[in-house]
């Protein structure tokens, strides 16, 4: 960890970015056109049987740049401009948006997609996240459930109402004193649905951390997501409608965006990456069913459909009975091993003036 902290912190970044200026300016000198090589990576399993080994996260070919293309010379241009920026971003220890960059020379960038392409041909270059750059994208996620953090100083509590949504931090860095007594951490598609859950108070009488994205998640929401597992090690389960655009969501939490695909390993941010969660890098045999089926019938399924029978059927049925499908499945010494672990938890977390003595009983879900 020492070694990719030493590898992306500002002051080995702010001499990478003087490496490359440096190596411009010595091609120009010497009359020669500059040449810039940006790697091209992938970020989904080829594999269609499920043996992952494809190595997804090596570099699948590169793009040269050169001044001797029209095209070309402006969009190096617009990379160089972006990086002075990025420069003096790293040098004051501030951060801006893609938006604030963008306006700061408007009429030379254009669109906002050209800032967004410089700004990833950059973390290419300097082989780091967006986030490395102190650029940053305004949050647009959610978070409620049983969980409390600290996000610079400040600390969001939603222990003591659950049903109560909060922003998904923005400066993930900073997230520190994560507690929780959660068994399980439930990712939504739509915003709509998170509100239904939340109207139906469905933290309050079910364990869980809930989080959307609001559709396609940003990379905030995505790198929250994947400090919550890292940190409290829960098993993660997705409710997506049942069509192309919610599988397409749900392998942008698994993966990462495709649209980012060109980006080297360590900028994509997914919550799951092949070392770490092998079995999930491909679609599952039922995925592919799913699919198929959906194909062949011409037919998608909508969440909100389940209103129509009850509108709180989603919250007082279904995902409860989802849930209990998923625990009975489970191995006996998975099971054993997650009980252990939630005891430990609840333990160590003295929790009394959140909770009271009542819900610390549930606070471990497998006891008895």
């Amino acid at each position: 960890m020492a070694g990719k902290r030493d590898h992306t912190n500002p002051s080995a970044l702010l001499n990478r970015i003087k490496d490359f200026t440096r190596s411009l300016v010595l091609d120009l000198s010497n009359g020669r056109s500059p040449v810039v090589t940006l790697g091209r990576y992938r970020n989904h399993c080829s594999d269609p049987t499920g043996n992952c080994g494809c190595g997804s996260d090596q570099c699948k070919g590169v793009e040269v740049i050169s001044l001797r293309r029209e095209f070309h010379a402006r969009r190096l241009d617009v990379l160089l401009r972006v990086l002075v920026i990025v420069q003096k971003l790293l040098q004051e220890n501030k951060h801006g948006s893609k938006r604030d960059i963008y306006y700061m020379h408007p009429s030379v960038f254009s669109d906002q997609t050209v800032v967004d392409r410089a700004i990833n041909d950059i973390c290419i270059l300097l082989r780091c996240s967006r986030h490395n750059l102190n650029v940053v994208s305004v949050g647009k996620g959610l978070v409620m459930g049983w969980l409390r953090f600290s996000e610079s100083g400040r600390t969001f509590d939603c222990l003591r109402r659950p049903s109560t949504a909060h922003p998904v931090p923005v400066y993930v860095e900073d997230v520190m004193d994560i507690v929780s007594v959660a068994k399980y951490i439930l990712v939504v598609e739509k915003e709509a649905v998170f509100n239904r859950l939340a109207n139906d108070r469905f933290c309050d009488t079910n364990r869980c951390i809930i989080i959307t994205g609001r559709g396609y998640p940003d990379i905030p929401t995505r790198r929250f997501l994947r400090l919550l597992v890292e940190k409290l090690q829960l098993p993660v389960y997705c409710l997506v409608d049942c069509d192309p655009y919610g599988f397409d969501i749900l392998t942008t939490y698994r993966f990462g965006s495709m649209t980012r695909g060109k980006l080297s390993p360590c900028c994509r941010g997914a919550i799951c990456n092949k070392h770490q969660y092998g079995e999930l890098t491909t679609f599952s045999f039922h995925d592919r069913s799913e699919l198929e089926t959906m194909l062949q019938s011409g037919v998608k399924f909508e969440i909100e459909a389940l209103s129509v029978t009850s509108i709180s059927l989603l919250s007082d049925e279904y995902i409860p009975s989802k849930l209990q499908v998923e625990e009975e499945d489970e191995e006996p010494e998975d099971l054993n091993s997650r009980k252990n672990e939630s005891a430990s938890v609840v333990a160590e977390l003295s929790l009394v003036d959140q909770v009271n003595s009542s819900d610390m009983e549930l606070a471990n879900p497998y006891a008895g």
